[in-house]
């Protein structure tokens, strides 16, 4: 089944200066992308956050990529 990212993340004026989080938490998009980006593993990530799950960051993946995906779409009118 394929993970619909709009479920799981949310944007929240008055929430970490309304960055995307995950399902309201104060975790944002940029924190897993950047565990991610310095090596942590899935599992460390989960393991470090328990309020995390396996969707949530697959969510985050899927939402940068459809992020980047709008930005070079723009980028090239």
């Amino acid at each position: 089944m394929a993970i619909d990212y709009h479920n799981i993340i949310t944007l929240q004026p008055g929430k970490r200066s309304g960055k995307p989080c995950i399902r309201g938490l104060r975790i944002t998009v940029y924190d897993v992308l950047s565990w991610l980006a310095e090596g942590m593993s899935r599992q460390e990530i989960l393991d470090d956050f328990p309020e995390l799950n396996g969707d949530d960051i697959t969510a985050c993946l899927l939402f940068a990529a459809d992020r980047e995906r709008n930005s070079v779409a723009i980028s090239t009118l």
